[in-house]
């Protein structure tokens, strides 16, 4: 288990005020959100054992004791699964695809004139269509060995152009890169690049975990004009890729 499990947690606590479990303000904090001794007392553990947790000195926490943190820190389904996983040891990190099988580039294309990409776990993007490129204007400025879709958004000026609700995907796209093994080499590279960016910087702080789902998303184009899409994710066998297929939205 590696101290990922110790920053979630601070996170998460760091996240609620007293007054968002119930307890009096008190005197004045010198950090935000809820202190060590609250949390323990919430979630029925010593403050000795749960300090020791946070800070990677306690290992194999129980499931009781994983669910009793899970109610106190006020977790979502996603958010408690996580906790989940960060508490087991680490799986092997899939094998990274050297390129997408034929299969699938065909179906990228067959979808079309629907917008389509293939990308793997830390968004890069391994097989577009030319509608999928459009919703990403500017990404073939890079280099293809560039092409990430988080990347994209936080680092290339006509993102906050194209995506009318850029916060929101934003927020998106960093709480789905949150389920990944922060110290994989392959998401520890992005995130140390991204860091560089404030907004970037301050949602990865925030650890929220999210899975993608589908929603309608709006997007400008300055040739097509707004287009209200749905996405739909499929995740392709072994890897860990996903087929994103943009829709339609209906009225």
């Amino acid at each position: 288990m590696s101290n990922a499990l110790g920053t979630f947690l601070r996170a998460r606590r760091a996240a609620l005020s007293p007054a968002d479990v119930g307890l009096p303000r008190g005197t004045r904090r010198r950090t935000p959100g809820l202190r060590r001794e609250e949390l323990a007392a919430l979630a029925g553990v010593s403050v000795d054992y749960y300090t020791r947790l946070e800070q990677g000195r306690e290992t194999g926490p129980s499931p009781q004791v994983l669910r009793a943190l899970a109610t106190a820190l006020q977790m979502d389904a996603e958010s408690a699964a996580h906790l989940d996983a960060l508490a087991r040891p680490p799986l092997a990190a899939p094998e990274a695809r050297e390129g997408v099988p034929d299969t699938v580039v065909r179906l990228v294309e067959t979808v079309r004139p629907n917008p389509a990409y293939v990308l793997n776990r830390v968004a890069d993007v391994l097989a577009v269509n030319p509608e999928g490129l459009r919703l990403m204007r500017g990404l073939d400025d890079w280099p293809r060995e560039r092409w990430n879709s988080v990347r994209w958004i936080f680092t290339h000026p006509a993102a906050r152009e194209v995506l009318a609700d850029w916060a929101h995907s934003a927020a998106d796209n960093v709480a789905h890169l949150r389920t990944q093994e922060p110290q994989a080499p392959d998401v520890a590279a992005l995130v140390a690049e991204l860091s560089e960016v404030t907004e970037f910087a301050e949602l990865w702080r925030r650890y929220e975990v999210r899975a993608w789902n589908s929603r309608v998303k709006t997007f400008h184009h300055p040739e097509d004009g707004e287009l209200r899409l749905v996405s739909q994710s499929l995740t392709l066998p072994g890897g860990g890729d996903r087929l994103v297929i943009y829709q339609p939205a209906e009225d």
